[in-house]
């Protein structure tokens, strides 16, 4: 190959990875937001242990169980329709492919100082502010695109009922304003899209951020636009 062909395929190269780089902040965030770091990641990084991005379900039936039940969940506090999600439907995203919605298209995380084998969620008080868990009256959402083998719940420190796929719960992000929204990406170095499979979504890997404060009263108005939060743990 001539020297000035291989310069050229070499350029073509460099402009090809600084478009992904751009591009791999959602719609609408600047890459400031992000810390001017955001950069694509390979399927090849580790999820967690034992679960890669892209990994395929496992099918065994010990990795699929929903949490026991805690003692006087016969008690569990009723939630309101409003307040509880019915539909986990797997959906793609610009730039970051496959995740996981609830009914009204706002994408679902994980955490990983939960637990997964049995599932536990470690996220409470303030930390449910931010990242409101997916919670349901009986357990069993309408699903489309996900395996019903990997859906269960897990019951939270206050009785009520936290979905989860494969062991992991699931939450929503208050930074989210809108549906298909996916700023809580790699918050903090802990949060993660996930997939339909359970598994971290990390096309996309954003520099980590802080997360956004939590709401100032019980309104629910968490002022998603402010400046991030100080220095969480979560």
């Amino acid at each position: 190959m001539a020297p000035e062909k291989r310069k050229l395929k070499v350029l073509g190269a460099s402009l090809v990875a600084a478009i992904a780089l751009t591009g791999c902040a959602p719609a609408g965030f600047e890459s400031a937001d992000y810390g001017n770091a955001a950069e694509p990641a390979s399927n090849d990084v580790v999820a967690t242990p034992g679960a890669t991005a892209g990994a395929e379900p496992e099918t065994d039936p010990s990795a699929e169980a929903t949490a026991e039940a805690a003692p006087g969940e016969a008690n569990t506090p009723e939630i309101s329709d409003e307040v509880a999600t019915n539909e986990l439907n797997a959906a793609k995203v610009p730039r970051m492919g496959t995740t996981v919605q609830d009914e009204n298209g706002f994408v679902l995380y994980r955490f990983d100082k939960d637990e997964d084998s049995p599932a536990k969620s470690n996220c409470n008080g303030d930390c449910a502010k931010i990242w409101p868990p997916v919670i349901s009256n009986d357990g069993e959402p309408k699903l489309k695109g996900v395996d019903e083998s990997l859906v269960g719940t897990v019951t939270r420190a206050d009785g009520t009922k936290q979905l989860t796929l494969k062991g992991w719960p699931l939450y929503r992000y208050i930074g989210d304003k809108k549906a298909g929204q996916w700023k809580g990406q790699n918050v903090s170095g802990t949060w993660f899209v996930i997939q339909p499979n359970g598994t971290k979504n990390l096309t996309c890997l954003p520099a980590v951020s802080k997360p956004v404060a939590p709401p100032a009263d019980s309104s629910g108005d968490a002022g998603g636009d402010a400046d991030a939060g100080g220095d969480y743990s979560y």
